[in-house]
């Protein structure tokens, strides 16, 4: 191969590899408005050289880099929302422990008006061994008591599309 060939050769395949872009698409994303869908936009693009669209329970997150749509997607989740990668990105996993809780605060849920508020209390109210739940309209956090688990409880969440943290 001349070298002007092998030259030419090597600037295309290393461009191959400048230029591509990850991406990941989320579904069962809990996403019932105009609110939801700019929530989940505005933390998946808080992250720079990223895009999102938000269609229905589908949220498409493109990055220049792996590492952008992985915090892409983190964010997307600290904004509240939850939905299984389409591709292997790193996302909270269900916790280990199979301890029983009796009373805990749900915080960093996504609440923002009557139809999330409805969807979570379904969720909760699946999850065997809850007894009580407070879960208001454009609340910062709620309780939910009973004899339950916390992975009982994550993944009844998660499976409706939210994200939040048990404390």
């Amino acid at each position: 191969m001349k070298p002007t060939a092998l030259l030419a050769s090597l600037v295309l395949f290393t461009a191959g590899f400048i230029h591509a872009e990850t991406t990941v698409t989320l579904e069962g994303v809990h996403n019932c408005c105009k609110s939801c869908t700019n929530g989940i936009v505005k933390a998946g693009t808080s992250v720079k050289d990223v895009t999102v669209t938000a269609e229905g329970k589908t949220v498409t997150v493109v990055a220049k880099t792996k590492m952008g749509a992985k915090k892409a997607v983190e964010a997307i989740m600290e904004a509240g929302y939850y939905g299984t990668p389409s591709e292997t990105a790193e996302t909270a996993s269900a916790p280990k422990t199979e301890k029983k809780l009796t009373d805990v605060t749900v915080t960093g849920a996504h609440l923002c008006c009557q139809k999330c508020v409805n969807a979570m209390t379904d969720a909760v109210k699946a999850v065997p061994g809850v007894k009580e739940y407070d879960i208001q309209n454009k609340a910062k956090s709620f309780t939910v008591k009973g004899e339950f688990t916390e992975a009982d409880l994550i993944a009844s969440m998660n499976k409706a599309g939210f994200h939040g943290t048990v404390k």
